[in-house]
């Protein structure tokens, strides 16, 4: 099978990967059928263009935009350097989005970018009118020196008019506007979009222009956006549905006119459920309650009614359920506290019935709602008019439609009630927040998949697809995966068999010396750096304590670096790969174990230690019970729950941590599982060698702790890779 010349008029390179040529074609495939893909491959298999390149033919044929997304700030990078390669083949419009936080020269919210946009697009159009009038009366004015009939009391009416637009002018002048966006409407910027499409620009680069012009960068790309041929963006333009929903009007396309690119699309199942999550703080609750004292306002009355009844519940809730001891304990991040209840409503919303004291909980939130709507507009005006220097966000607004959607959804499948609890770091005071945690992210992504004219979802570990299927919602995906395309030779992967590592085994000192031993080899028999990633920062700082005890002068181990959790890993990440020597000891659920690519020295070997399964809390027992009640026999190997929600998920990122290393035909190196239940024995259930697929499996070597160095030593010698001679075994 080979793909068609039409279909790799895209393609930027002179030779495709391996497999590049038949992914391409059966990507092209699927989208003349209008119908989405699933697609893993290795490093080594050209995703990005294997997506890209039918996208863009399919595009350009059939009047659609590509919209390709990631998540990742590295892959970003990648996408701009693609779509630059592609577009010196075949010249193509591309934009490259960021948020407006990221882009605003003004540094101003949401709310108030709207009303400056709002205010400054009225004053240019005023303007606009009273030039035109001024125009007007000049002529008439010398139609009435001619002496032409009726010109005189024409422009009587025309001065009383420009009397009325001079008013008007002084008013909006006087309010907020941005200069930025005003030089957007008045300037000439013809330049600006010349050179933006000269090229793939930046974010960075297309605000560095727009200041260095007093314009509005942001406000120019979103012009910019329409009959475009690709965007890359991030996650957030796709998932959120009303960021959604104003990014179409941007690109001026109906959603069907879409093809969507995830990139990493592993992430899209988390993405998801963030942006679907909702949260509603104590403060937040105070302070809409602070907006309605004294308000004049029949509909007053009824919104404090709920809205203090919720707060209270909140309160009650939370204090009921945490210890003196826990209180005293809160930190200064959120801490969860558990409200569900199994066979009821939640314990706030229990708590809420019973102190409600009002005439209907439905009615009163409704006129919440609608009085909220009513001082979000006041606001707005006073924004507009310049009464106000910034814009109000209206608390009350926000405080009734949380406590609407909570009632009204709280108690649906995939919808977890929780509480959470922190420590204000000025006034030392704890405070709360109600949360409604979203289990199931299909309720997200369905409805942008059905949308969408096609999506290709891309990464390296997206099997088993029947679950990946499942979980975003997606309706009879096209599949395709592609292994390593690199040279067998170049690699060796390892299940070492030491202990199984279940939590409760991880203390006991004989298996502690187990592994140390082992992990002492793998470092001292990698020519270059070592990755090593455990269950936990608390599983990386016990092992790179005792192995920084064990650091020998006579056998050194070389540099030891730990990562730790809350810490920026960019300063670190570049300390370890600017050695020659050094390990790291990281978690699996830190930052570093996807996205990042370390090539040739920089990580020679890569480990995983145990079975990382995520710490078992009660959102990840709520996703495992949404799981096991949505998905239950649709599973045919565990129960849907466990093995949606833990196993899959835990894989995957296994996956991702051994695809760190061996990132070039040339590159080699060597990766290991470090627990009996990657083996072959028979662990019964405990076992999850079979989740992993098959060629992966068939590639998985079982050796004896006490061998892995010298199976190492063998296969570093044979490519030559130690500086010297090799250490002695």
């Amino acid at each position: 099978m080979t793909a068609a010349d039409d279909d790799l008029r895209f393609f930027p390179y002179e030779t495709p990967y391996p497999n590049q040529r038949e992914a391409i074609d059966r990507i092209a495939n699927s989208l003349g059928q209008a119908r989405d893909v699933l697609f893993e491959g290795a490093p080594g298999t050209g995703k990005t263009l294997s997506a890209l390149v039918p996208a863009l033919a399919y595009a350009r044929d059939n009047d659609k935009t590509v919209v390709i997304t990631t998540n990742v700030h590295q892959q970003m990078r990648q996408f701009v350097d693609d779509a630059r390669a592609i577009t010196r083949t075949e010249p193509i419009k591309a934009v490259v989005f960021k948020g407006k936080a990221e882009m605003c020269h003004i540094d101003v919210g949401y709310q108030e970018c709207q009303t400056l946009r709002d205010t400054t697009r009225e004053l240019v159009d005023t303007e606009t009118d009273h030039e035109a009038l001024a125009a007007r009366q000049e002529e008439l004015l010398e139609a009435s020196q001619e002496g032409e009939s009726g010109a005189a009391e024409a422009r009587n009416a025309v001065m009383d008019e420009l009397d009325e637009l001079e008013e008007e002018l002084d008013e909006l002048r006087g309010g907020n506007v941005c200069e930025y966006y005003y030089n957007n409407l008045t300037a000439d910027t013809d330049d600006f979009f010349g050179w933006l499409f000269d090229d793939v620009r930046t974010p960075e680069e297309i605000y560095e222009y727009a200041e260095g012009q007093n314009l509005c960068g942001y406000e120019l790309l979103k012009e910019g956006m329409e009959d475009i041929d690709l965007v890359v963006c991030n996650y957030h333009h796709l998932l959120d549905p009303m960021i959604r929903e104003q990014f179409f009007r941007w690109l001026d396309c109906d959603p069907s006119d879409v093809i969507t690119v995830f990139d990493e699309a592993h992430n899209i199942e988390g993405a998801a459920r963030d942006h679907a999550t909702k949260t509603m703080t104590e403060t937040t609750l105070d302070a809409a309650l602070d907006e309605l004292a004294g308000l004049d306002d029949s509909r007053a009355e009824p919104a404090r009614n709920v809205i203090e009844a919720f707060r209270d519940a909140l309160v009650v809730t939370y204090e009921d359920e945490l210890s003196d001891y826990e209180r005293d304990n809160v930190g200064e991040h959120w801490e969860d506290v558990s409200v569900a209840n199994p066979d009821a409503r939640d314990e706030i919303t229990l708590a809420f019935l019973r102190l409600y004291e009002g005439r209907g909980i439905d009615t009163e939130t409704e006129l919440a709602v609608q009085l909220g709507r009513t001082l979000d507009e006041e606001y707005e005006r006073a924004y507009k008019d310049g009464e106000a220097t910034s814009r109000a966000e209206c608390q009350t607004l926000q405080a009734a439609q949380f406590i609407s959607t909570w009632m009204d959804e709280g108690g649906e499948l995939g919808q977890h009630p929780m509480a959470g609890v922190r420590r204000n770091d000025q006034t030392g005071d704890v405070y709360g927040r109600a949360e409604l945690y979203t289990c199931i992210p299909r309720e997200v992504t369905r409805n942008l998949f059905d949308d969408v004219y096609a999506s290709v979802l891309m990464s390296a570990t997206l099997r088993p697809f029947d679950v990946t299927e499942d979980v975003l919602g997606l309706d009879s995906p096209a599949t395709m995966a592609y292994g390593l395309a690199y040279p067998e030779a170049n690699r060796r992967t390892y299940a070492a068999e030491v202990p199984a590592l279940f939590a409760s085994e991880r203390d006991d000192p004989a298996t502690q010396e187990t592994i140390s031993q082992l992990l002492g080899d793998v470092i001292r028999f990698t020519p270059g750096n070592t990755l090593l990633f455990f269950p936990s920062y608390s599983e990386a700082e016990r092992y790179h304590s005792r192995l920084s005890v064990e650091n020998r002068a006579d056998e050194p181990f070389g540099t030891l670096i730990l990562d730790e959790s809350g810490k920026s890993t960019e300063d670190l990440r570049q300390r370890f790969v600017a050695s020659d020597d050094a390990a790291l000891f990281t978690s699996l659920w830190g930052t570093l174990a996807e996205g990042v690519s370390f090539d040739g020295n920089e990580a020679r070997t890569v480990a995983v230690i145990g079975v990382p399964y995520p710490r078992l809390s009660e959102r990840m027992e709520a996703v495992q019970d949404a799981y096991e009640r949505a998905y239950s026999g649709t599973h045919q190997k565990r129960d849907a729950g466990w093995a949606y929600a833990v196993e899959i998920p835990t894989i995957r990122k296994t996956r991702q941590a051994l695809g760190r290393v061996i990132r070039s035909p040339e590159d080699f190196g060597v990766r290991i599982l470090a627990d009996k239940r990657y083996t072959e024995a028979d662990m019964g259930k405990y076992s999850v060698r079979r989740s992993f697929p098959v060629e992966e499996r068939e590639e998985l070597v079982d050796i004896s702790p006490e061998k892995l160095k010298f199976a190492m030593l063998n296969f570093y010698t044979d490519h030559e890779a130690y500086d010297g001679a090799p250490p002695e075994p």
